[in-house]
C-alpha cells in the first residue's frame, strides 16, 4: 500500500486479491464492513454506514437512536471500476451543506487478473474546504484517514 499527500491531494492505492467486482462491492457496499466505527459525525452510538449505489445517492451514517448523518454524495457510479463521491465535511468535522466547499473522492479499481484488483483512491480538491483545510489534508493522508489496509483485509476474507 501507498500513499502519497500533495498541495491539495492524498492518493493511496492497495492491491487486493481478489477478483474486481468483490472489491467494488467491498468498498461500496459493503463500507462499514471496513470503514472505522470510530470515524462518524453522529451524536450517538454508530449503528450502520449505508452508500446508496448510484449517482445522486448519499453515504451516511445511522445511528442506534435512528439519526442520520449524510457525509457524502455519489458523484460516479460505475460498477465494477469507479466510484466518485463528495466529501461533505468542513475542518471542524461538521457537515458542510455549501457543495462549493466541499472536495472530491475518487476510488478506480483496475483487475490485474481474475483474483486481483488494484484499487486507487484519490482524494482531491482539499483546498476547497476553505480555512482550514490543511487539517483534512492531514487527517485523510494521515495512517488513521485513507489505509485501505482494513478494506484490504475485508475484501480479501471473502
Amino acid at each position: 500500500m501507498t500513499t502519497q499527500v500533495t498541495d491539495t491531494t492524498v492518493r493511496t492505492s492497495v492491491t487486493v486479491h481478489t477478483p474486481i467486482e468483490r472489491a467494488f462491492h467491498v468498498f461500496t457496499t459493503e463500507i462499514g464492513s471496513w470503514w472505522n466505527p470510530d470515524h462518524h459525525l453522529l451524536e450517538g452510538e454508530l449503528a450502520e454506514m449505508v452508500f446508496e449505489p448510484f449517482v445522486g445517492g448519499s453515504v451516511y451514517d445511522r445511528g442506534v437512536d435512528g439519526s442520520e448523518s449524510r457525509w457524502a454524495r455519489v458523484l460516479a457510479y460505475e460498477p465494477p471500476t469507479l466510484v466518485v463521491f463528495s466529501w461533505d465535511i468542513n475542518a471542524r468535522w461538521q457537515i458542510e451543506t455549501d457543495h462549493e466547499k466541499t472536495s472530491e473522492v475518487e476510488i478506480r479499481f483496475t483487475a490485474q487478473g481474475p483474483d486481483r484488483t488494484l484499487v486507487e483512491l484519490e482524494h482531491r480538491n482539499l483546498d476547497r474546504h476553505g480555512e482550514g483545510w490543511e487539517t483534512v489534508r492531514d487527517a485523510v493522508g494521515s495512517t488513521g484517514g485513507w489505509s485501505l489496509a482494513r478494506f484490504a483485509e475485508v475484501a480479501e476474507a471473502g
